[in-house]
């Protein structure tokens, strides 16, 4: 960019004194002698190339500020030489004119150094190479230099010595409910014995001629519960006792928490199939991790926060069914054995809310997390977790929330910049540290963070045993669906699948799959990935430890 700006700066200037020279019926002879450009570390001609060999660069600016040393000479004419022009004196014409050069020199530089990128806080800044523009054959053969700006060695012996820390040790429950005492007022300890979903009966104050849905804020923003809210108050029932009236509220017996881009939207509605699950129907409100708080999306700071009320609200049609049995006689009908649950893809990682409630001192890292809340309401929640290749994840993640300049390069310049951020944050932080903080989270330019899937699962195995998480992977759920859906029915103890309802299931067309113009943008470079992998193999190699299961390593990609 800077050399952008010296070229436009001298071409404006030659342009004005050549037109100057021609009004005064000289030649044009007036020159800039000297230009001078302060850059310490310029080398006119030199190229680098990114991670693995992958992309030429543009030349490397220095750290120090540019400027320019501008000393003009006109070659004039004697002085005894009056040259006239027709709107007076030439040399006040040249004047003006040189002062209009400078003024359009400025504008044009003002309009750069406004639009300089500013995305990366400068706590985790750390200088990226300008990757150049041209297509992916032209990347290709770029690949000679084997030569890397990520130095992986280093990398690597700062990262496995981060992977040996103690387990996170969960908060007193005391604790927990003393953050928020009103969510855990509404909650019981314990639930309806014989009913699989977690319900209870809640007393009801208010006239059953209302809309008991009119006020939701969910019924406010979500289309969906919108159009299924005049269902339920048409099925809206009560149970009186006493004098007193009562209705059923239920929390989700599952959860499927994660992670983005790895399946978990089709799997959800896939299971929407099964005759105990077909009752709940929003995917994902984001409650336990954001809405809660009053957070939609944290660029728009805080809003009205969902009470839990709320939010119990999305569970009713499954509620109105278990307390008003509609019949059935097989197992899979029974209304009693009906499965409330949802996907929120935010639930497994999502813990920034904390550094935006408690943003005034020194960033740590998050005292309690969305799991703690979760077992504290409900300790025997299933928990279903979605993962697939991070390489994958990662690209996919990049093309789905990227609007407009998509592009393999891009990537790559992307990945490349948040691995250095990453590794400078390790270098003071410890790992968990980093995989939390908001702030290099919100310096990432892709969400490099959530393909580090050990971090997560060990700290939802602080609070939940093993044998309550399924931890499954998009690549047998590709291959295998039917094997892989027959895993997960299997895991909430719910009934057999009557064939028909089975082939229903298993031909039902793919959700949330990759758009078609993302499609046309191909893979990530070979570079990208050898580049990934390198990256997530500690972690990898982890997280398959743990489970005890290699093929979480992802050799076969």
């Amino acid at each position: 960019m800077m050399r952008i700006l010296y070229e436009r700066h001298v071409l404006c200037l030659n342009k004005c004194f050549h037109f100057a020279d021609k009004l005064g019926g000289v030649r044009p002879s007036t020159r800039l002698l000297h230009v001078s450009m302060a850059l310490t570390g310029w080398k006119h001609g030199r190229t680098t190339r990114l991670d693995h060999g992958c992309v030429p660069q543009a030349g490397h600016l220095g750290e120090t500020p540019f400027g320019t040393l501008l000393v003009a000479r006109p070659r004039c004419t004697p002085e005894h030489v009056r040259l006239k022009s027709p709107g007076g004196n030439f040399s006040r014409v040249k004047t003006m004119l040189f002062l209009l050069g400078m003024t359009l020199t400025f504008l044009v530089t003002a309009s750069y150094v406004l639009t300089w990128d500013k995305k990366v806080s400068a706590a985790y800044q750390v200088k990226g190479d300008n990757i150049s523009s041209g297509s992916a054959a032209a990347a290709m053969t770029a690949l000679s230099s084997e030569k890397t700006s990520v130095d992986m060695k280093q990398l690597m012996r700062i990262i496995h010595p981060k992977l040996e820390y103690p387990p996170r040790r969960a908060p007193e429950e005391k604790d927990i409910i003393e953050t928020d005492p009103q969510l855990f007022s509404v909650i019981p300890r314990h639930f309806l014995p014989g009913i699989k979903s977690p319900c209870w009966y809640q007393e009801f104050s208010g006239e059953t001629s209302n809309n008991p849905y009119k006020r939701n804020l969910f019924a406010v923003r979500s289309k969906s519960f919108m159009g299924a809210s005049d269902q339920l108050r048409s099925n809206f029932r009560l149970r009186r006792r006493d004098g007193r009236q009562f209705r059923l509220r239920c929390l989700p017996y599952f959860y499927i928490i994660g992670q983005p881009k790895c399946g978990t939207t089709d799997l959800f509605y896939r299971m929407l199939l099964h005759p105990q699950g077909r009752f709940n129907f929003m995917k994902e409100p984001h409650w336990w991790t954001r809405k809660r708080f009053g957070y939609i999306r944290f660029k728009y700071g805080s809003q009205r926060r969902f009470p839990v009320e709320d939010y119990l609200d999305l569970f009713d049609l499954s509620a109105h069914n278990i307390h008003a049995p509609s019949g059935g006689n097989t197992p899979t009908e029974r209304p009693l054995q009906l499965l409330t649950g949802e996907a929120s893809a935010s639930t497994m990682w999502d813990n920034q809310v904390w550094r935006y409630l408690h943003g005034d001192g020194e960033e740590t890292e998050p005292p309690f997390l969305v799991q703690d809340f979760i077992h504290t309401a409900q300790p025997g929640a299933k928990v279903i977790i979605m993962l697939r290749d991070p390489a994958e994840r990662l690209y996919s993640d990049y093309l789905y929330f990227n609007a407009a300049n998509k592009s393999a390069e891009d990537f790559h310049q992307k990945v490349v910049r948040s691995v250095k951020l990453f590794q400078s944050c390790l270098l003071g932080r410890s790992l968990r540290f980093c995989v939390y903080s908001t702030s290099l989270a919100n310096s990432l330019q892709v969400r490099l963070n959530l393909g580090l899937y050990i971090v997560f699962l060990l700290d939802w195995l602080s609070v939940f045993p093993r044998e309550q998480i399924l931890v499954l992977r998009l690549e047998d759920y590709a291959t295998n669906l039917e094997g892989t859906l027959d895993e997960v029915f299997s895991f909430l103890e719910a009934g057999p699948l009557p064939k028909e309802a089975k082939a229903a299931l298993v031909q039902r067309p793919s959700s949330n799959t990759r758009r078609a113009a993302d499609k046309n943008l191909g893979p990530m470079l070979p570079c990208t990935r050898r580049l990934l992998g390198d990256f997530h193999q500690p972690f990898n190699h982890k997280l398959a430890s743990v489970l005890q299961d290699q093929v979480f390593l992802w050799s076969d990609s």
